[in-house]
């Protein structure tokens, strides 16, 4: 009647029944081990109650009905939520509001929908512009821009329904990206060019974005602007005779638009560009050309040349702007030949002079081009080979399309008058004046007579020493078309392949062959067409502005040296060879560069080293001038072998004035030429000295050397003044610095003949001299022998002779003036003072002496005085003494 047992029924259940009370038959179910809901969150199982019958065997139980048992396991949140990603990542256009940029997701491990379901998410970065909602759904409270931020980094964290939040919060990046433009990549607006640099490409790293776009092909304009430079870009501003020389051009052209000179004095009035020989003409100059300078009348054949830029003529009805213009001086107002520009048209008249043939000439030349008026520089050619006229106009031919048949002008004696800016109203008016006024610059204006120029040299005359470039042309790549205009300023080029033309704009360079460029920028300036696969509307891609900014080049520092004084006797200028003015002349040309060593410290960086280096470049000019009065072509002259400019880019001409060598032509080659220049005087008695200044010039007057001096003597001697020569000798011995200095400066032999008893006297007085001299000198050492003097004795030793092998030349000469002193006539002068110092000494112990001797004491000592005096009026030459 007592229940003893409960049995559970099941596989390794964990739980056990035990018996409280066998009366009662009550009973209690437990655990047998730890119960984990996350393993098992609910359990199912039999129990039946056994009484207390049972034998040895157990066998005799009686056990009750059988009864199903369920329980549930209750959880406890003891797991934190977790993200299943380390990091959330997403990226999204500026500009837009996004409903969900991405979605965050964590989870619970807890069994119980209570604390296993995560039920809210939370950003924890302050102050970003987004927001999350229930679900992990990440959304921008605002339009994101590029330009703001490129990358946004967000932490968030995750809570269960328990208020459990994450035990690790998870990193969200969100990247902005722009809204996709078409247009070139990854350019840079400023491309520094340092002279010298070869040269260097625009866009090294340059691609084209087209968002995707339905390209077939694309057709891509690179323009260098260098209008403001110059004559249009950088050209070598040397003077036209120079370039015509250069270029291989016919000899004979004149410049009608110099550099204002003495000799060029018709363009003083003119405005002028400082850097260039540029004229700018406000439709208020006009310049007379002198008679002599243009032949009268000229030939079937001439060229006319030159640089123009001119703008839309102003006012509503456009008047005539003369350029160059041969009209009437007086009486009459005909024009013979000119050129002007007229409604933005180029027009070239030619009216010949009447002959026996009595028919219509053409007689106007018109030609419409847009580069006439488009404020460009442009160079223009007139080739007339009458009847036919050709213009090339930066190299490029054309025709003109309309001439005009006219009867030739009638012969008169009416003298005329050629001018340039304006044409002169000979007639017609109360007063000639100039009328037809030219607006715009002007440059290198020249008329060549009786010779046409071929397309080579005009070519070589308008080159431009900068440009547009292209590396490596063989690694283009295929399907790429190119094209450059002839001045190398613009770049076309074509393809169907974006990643082709993207390399091929990698090679464009820029290239500047100057050695001293025009400092400044230069402006770019890239537009793209771009054809798509049958749409009507195609992509539009920005142009690039961009520009190339050239350093200022170290500046040369040309310098002349040599010997800058000498003496010859007037025979040798008298001969037909006369003498050479600057036989050792040296040209050499430095520049100063900081030394910009990687080893200098900080402190040391503000006085930073600087380098001198000697540099080779060309000259254009150099100009042997006569100083103080000019040179007497009845008596003197400067003269050069015209052998001495053959196989040189040289040519020179020569005046009173001095002797002008120019041409672009190394340096090298100007030493040579200059050291031929001869002097010549045949009347040497009226003159004593000659003065010259010698300077050189690079890019016409760009940089200049320095100013080298030089003075001429001229030795005289003659029979009439020879005794007054010899007596002023005997006072003032020339002589006596040789005696002193045996191996220092000697004076100059002289070549000249002198009569026989002149030569007697001349033997006789210096043998007087010498003895007197010597005997003095002899009685001194032994005076200075008696008193044993250390420091007298140390003296002895300075005034010990050699005279084993003297020679003492007597220059009969008159007293030369001579303006200044060189560093070795000062010192020799010092070492005089000293030695003049210690025989005044000498002389003060010697008080036995006999009275002569001490006459000849003070004449020695006046002499050397005088000596002094002499040496600073006159350097010697002794480079022909044949000693």
């Amino acid at each position: 009647g007592e229940i003893c047992a409960f049995k559970i029924h099941g596989q390794e259940m964990p739980f056990e029944a035990v018996v409280l009370n066998k009366t009662s038959g009550e009973g209690r179910l437990r655990a047998k081990s730890p119960i984990d809901c996350e393993l098992q969150k609910e359990y199912t199982f039999i129990i039946q109650a056994y009484d207390c019958g049972s034998g040895p065997a157990g066998t005799n139980w009686k056990k009750s009905h059988k009864a199903v048992v369920h329980i549930q396991v209750k959880d406890v949140n003891e797991f934190s939520p977790a993200f299943k990603e380390s990091v959330y990542k997403a990226t999204v256009t500026e500009g837009k509001i996004y409903d969900s940029i991405l979605q965050v997701e964590a989870i619970d491990e807890d069994c119980s929908p209570q604390y296993s379901q995560i039920c809210n998410y939370e950003i924890v970065t302050a102050d970003v512009p987004f927001a999350i909602d229930r679900n992990g759904n990440i959304r921008n409270t605002e339009k994101l821009s590029y330009d703001k931020q490129h990358q946004y980094e967000i932490m968030v964290t995750a809570f269960d329904c328990g208020q459990k939040h994450a035990t690790e919060d998870v990193l969200v990046r969100v990247n902005v990206k722009p809204v996709c433009k078409p247009g070139w990549q990854d350019w840079n607006k400023r491309i520094e060019y340092k002279p010298g640099s070869g040269s260097i490409p625009l866009f090294s790293s340059i691609h084209l974005e087209t968002c995707d776009g339905p390209v077939s092909s694309i057709h891509t304009t690179i323009e260098l602007q260098t209008n403001y430079i110059g004559k249009g870009c950088d050209r070598e501003t040397y003077s036209e005779k120079s370039l015509q020389k250069l270029c291989g051009a016919s000899s004979g052209a004149i410049d009608l638009l110099p550099s204002p000179s003495t000799t060029t004095n018709w363009t003083a009035g003119l405005v002028m560009d400082s850097n260039d020989i540029i004229f700018k003409f406000d439709g208020k100059q006009g310049a007379k050309i002198p008679d002599g300078i243009v032949p009268k009348n000229l030939t079937d054949q001439f060229t006319i040349t030159m640089w123009m830029k001119h703008g839309p003529s102003p006012g509503l009805r456009a008047e005539k702007e003369t350029i160059l213009c041969n009209s009437d001086k007086t009486e009459m107002n005909r024009h013979h030949y000119a050129l002007y520009v007229h409604n933005c048209r180029l027009v070239f008249l030619l009216r010949k002079d009447f002959d026996q043939a009595d028919t219509f000439r053409p007689a106007e030349f018109h030609w419409k081009l847009d580069q006439i008026c488009d404020k460009e520089w442009h160079y223009y050619v007139v080739n007339v080979e009458f009847p036919v006229v050709t213009l090339y106009m930066d190299g490029t031919t054309y025709e003109p399309y309309l001439v005009t048949n006219d009867w030739p002008i009638h012969p008169s004696h009416i003298a005329m008058q050629l001018t340039v800016g304006a044409c002169w109203q000979g007639g017609e008016v109360t007063k000639p004046r100039f009328a037809q006024y030219f607006h715009g610059s002007l440059a290198s204006l020249t008329i060549r007579p009786g010779k046409i120029e071929s397309q080579k040299v005009i070519s070589c005359l308008q080159a431009c020493k900068e440009g547009l470039d292209i590396n490596s042309l063989e690694s283009l790549g295929q399907g790429i078309k190119y094209h450059f205009n002839p001045s190398q300023s613009v770049l076309v080029m074509e393809g169907d392949d974006i990643e082709n033309i993207n390399q091929a704009l990698r090679k464009v360079s820029y290239i500047n062959s100057r050695q001293f460029p025009t400092a400044g920028i230069r402006r770019l300036k890239v537009s793209s067409k771009v054809q798509c696969f049958g749409e009507d509307v195609c992509i539009s891609i920005p142009d690039i502005d961009a520009y190339v900014m050239v350093f200022q080049a170290n500046e040369p520092k040309i310098t002349i040296s040599g010997m800058d004084h000498f003496a010859r006797p007037a025979a040798q200028f008298e001969n037909e060879r006369g003498v050479i003015l600057l036989p050792d002349i040296r040209i050499v040309s430095t520049v100063t560069k900081m030394d910009h060593s990687v080893d200098l410290k900080e402190h040391d960086r503000a006085n930073k080293p600087v380098l001198v280096e000697e540099m080779l470049h060309n000259l254009d000019f150099c100009d042997v001038l006569v100083m103080g009065a000019e040179l007497d072509p009845e008596q003197e002259c400067l003269e050069l072998d015209r052998v001495a400019l053959q196989g040189k880019h040289l040519d020179a001409t020569n005046s009173t004035a001095g002797y002008s060598i120019y041409g672009v032509d190394s340096m090298y080659n100007y030493e040579q030429v200059l050291r031929q220049i001869r002097y010549r005087n045949w009347f040497t008695s009226a003159t004593f000295d000659r003065k010259f200044k010698v300077k050189c010039s690079e890019l016409n007057g760009r940089y200049t050397s320095n100013e080298f001096n030089l003075e001429v003597n001229i030795l005289h001697s003659s029979n009439s003044n020879f005794m007054d020569h010899v007596n002023h000798m005997i006072v003032q011995p020339q002589f006596l610095q040789s005696v002193q200095h045996p191996e220092g400066s000697v004076s100059a032999v002289h070549n000249s003949v002198v009569p026989s008893v002149a030569t007697m006297v001349i033997i006789i007085c210096v043998s007087i001299l010498i003895f007197i001299i010597t005997l003095g000198v002899y009685r001194i050492r032994t005076a200075h022998q008696h008193s044993s003097a250390d420091s007298e004795g140390s003296k002895d030793n300075e005034m010990d002779w050699d005279d084993s092998a003297l020679t003492i030349t007597v220059n009969p000469m008159e007293k030369y003036e001579k303006p200044h002193q060189t560093e070795e006539e000062s010192e020799e002068e010092d070492i005089d003072d000293e030695e003049e110092d210690t025989t005044s000494a000498e002389s003060d112990e010697s008080e036995e002496e006999e009275d002569e001797e001490e006459e000849e004491e003070v004449i020695v000592q006046k002499g050397d005085k005088q000596n002094a005096t002499r040496q600073e009026q006159l350097e010697w030459d002794d480079s022909t003494l044949p000693y």
